[in-house]
C-alpha cells in the first residue's frame, strides 16, 4: 500500500492505493516549500490529511510538489511527512516529474503544467532531459492563472479595460487598489491569491479584450518555453492543470500558430500517476 501525493500551489490530492485500485482519496491546500516551512506544512497535514486517512500507514509516499526543485526545499516536505508518517519510506519529487510521468507514461514528449504556476520539461520517455527554467511568481510563470490574473487586474487598475468589464470586476470583487495590494503582498502565497482572479477571465473570455489576454498568456508562454526546445513542433506536446484544462480552446489556437502539436489535455496528473504507480507495483510484485 502506497500514497501518492499530487500538491500544487493551490491543492493537493492524496492517493492511497495497491497494485490494483485506489483504497482511500483525500484532498488538502496544497503546499510549496519555496513560502512554508516545516512546521507549517505538519501542521497542515496533522489538521487536514491525517484525519481523512483514518489511521492508514502506507509503506511508501511519493509526494510530487510545485516548489519541490531543490535538496533543501524538498527537505523541508520529507521532514514534515515524516513527522507525519514515521514508518513510511518517503519520496519527494518535482511536480514537473509527475506531469511528465502522467502525460507521456514511457514515451518521449514535452510535459507542460499550466496552473496556479507553469512550468515545462523535455521527457525522454523514462527521465527529464531538458527544463526551460520556470523563474515562478515574480520573474515568470507565463501561462499560469497567476500570470493570466496579473494581466487582469492591472488592465483593471491601469484603466484599459472597457467600462463593461471594469464594471463587471468592480461588482464581483469590490477591491479598492489598497485592499489589492494589502492582500497580495501579506499572502503566505501571493500567486495562489492572484491566480483567483484567473476565474474572471473565464467567465469573461468570450469578450474580445479578455480573450487577448488568454491568447497573450499562451503565446508568451509558447515563445518563452516551448519552443526553445528541440524539435518541438517533432514531438507531442502536453498539458495538465486547471488553466491548460479549461482554457485548451485558446491554447489549442495558439498551438497551432507555433505549429506545436498537442497530444493530451487534463485537469490532474492524478489518473496518470495512479496508473503509473500500479504498473510499478505489478512489476514488483512480479519480481517477488
Amino acid at each position: 500500500m502506497i500514497l501518492i501525493a499530487d500538491s500544487g500551489s493551490t491543492k493537493t490530492d492524496w492517493r492511497i492505493l495497491n497494485a490494483t485500485e485506489v483504497l482511500e482519496e483525500a484532498q488538502t491546500v496544497g503546499f510549496n516549500p519555496m513560502y512554508q516551512d516545516t512546521p507549517e506544512i505538519y501542521k497542515e497535514l496533522e489538521a487536514s490529511l491525517l484525519p481523512q486517512l483514518k489511521e492508514k500507514n502506507p509503506a511508501q509516499i511519493f509526494f510530487y510538489g510545485a516548489g519541490c526543485s531543490s535538496p533543501e526545499r524538498n527537505k523541508r516536505v520529507e521532514d514534515a511527512l515524516r513527522q507525519a508518517f514515521p514508518a513510511s519510506e518517503i519520496h519527494v519529487d518535482h511536480d514537473l516529474l509527475a506531469a511528465a510521468r502522467a502525460l507521456c507514461g514511457h514515451k518521449p514528449g514535452i510535459a507542460c503544467i499550466l496552473g496556479t504556476g507553469s512550468n515545462t520539461c523535455l521527457y525522454d520517455g523514462k527521465d527529464i532531459v531538458d527544463n526551460v527554467p520556470s523563474l515562478g511568481f515574480l520573474l515568470g510563470d507565463e501561462g499560469s492563472g497567476a500570470y493570466l490574473g496579473k494581466l487582469v487586474m492591472k488592465a483593471y487598475f491601469y484603466r484599459e479595460m472597457p467600462d463593461e468589464l471594469a464594471q463587471a470586476l468592480k461588482s464581483k470583487y469590490n477591491l479598492s487598489k489598497d485592499v489589492f495590494l494589502d492582500e497580495l503582498y501579506n499572502s503566505p502565497v501571493p500567486s495562489r491569491y492572484i491566480a483567483t482572479f484567473a476565474r474572471f477571465a473565464f467567465d469573461k473570455r468570450k469578450h474580445p479584450v479578455i480573450h487577448a489576454m488568454i491568447y497573450e498568456n499562451f503565446a508568451e508562454f509558447f515563445e518563452r518555453h516551448v519552443c526553445k526546445y528541440e524539435n518541438y513542433q517533432k514531438v507531442p506536446v502536453n498539458f495538465v492543470g486547471s488553466i491548460a484544462f479549461h482554457f485548451s480552446d485558446t491554447l489549442k489556437q495558439v498551438a497551432k500558430k507555433y505549429g506545436a502539436h498537442i497530444e493530451r489535455i487534463i485537469s490532474s496528473p492524478s489518473e496518470g500517476l495512479i496508473e503509473y504507480h500500479q504498473e510499478l507495483l505489478q512489476q514488483q510484485n512480479k519480481e517477488a
